[in-house]
């Protein structure tokens, strides 16, 4: 079943990191996580990585010593991938990010991980590589996202045709059988 949540800004709405929670299905202190920083390749993106490190081990309450950074210079085998019960995708240039999952071939990799019940959080750039911006991204969505808006699209369902705006608050959920917006 897929368990997907696109995100602007990580877990700042902690319902997000609650649903985050419910996902992972899993007691805090077992849960581990790959940490993919691939895309922070400018200042200000790399200044942001102790945050989503703190919404991970402050906000969710997970060990420091269950997350693994991973910088996508390599690709991981399905067996390395499987160790995690999440991957945290984090923010920066979504056109390095898309590029980098294409260069090494993650993207079949991930669908497989996503296939066996592992959850994947974007934030940010790691958000929109999933939407259908980019030919060679995630493609999740076919929807394309703008993260970090001051005013998000509306909670709820959203379908295929419409463009998403997603601000620091909200979330998009995607399952198996839901696609939807909530905050």
């Amino acid at each position: 079943m897929k368990k997907i949540l696109l995100t602007s800004a990580g877990f700042d709405n902690k319902k997000v990191a609650d649903k985050f929670l419910e996902l992972v299905n899993k007691p805090v202190e077992e849960i581990k996580v790959l940490f993919i920083t691939a895309a922070a390749v400018e200042v200000d993106a790399i200044m942001v990585l102790p945050a989503c490190i703190e919404d991970l081990t402050k906000v969710c309450g997970i060990k420091v010593d269950n997350i693994t950074v991973y910088d996508m210079h390599r690709l991981i085998s399905e067996d390395e991938i499987n160790k995690y019960d999440a991957i945290y995708m984090c923010g920066g240039s979504s056109k390095y990010l898309v590029e980098r999952i294409d260069e090494i071939g993650f993207k079949d990799l991930l669908y497989k991980y996503l296939d066996n019940g592992g959850v994947y959080v974007g934030v940010s750039a790691g958000s929109t590589c999933g939407c259908g911006r980019y030919e060679t991204g995630l493609n999740f969505i076919k929807n394309k996202l703008q993260v970090h808006q001051e005013k998000g699209s509306n909670n709820g369902p959203i379908t295929n045709d419409d463009e998403v705006f997603s601000t620091n608050n909200q979330a998009i959920l995607i399952t198996d059988n839901t696609m939807e917006i909530f905050e």
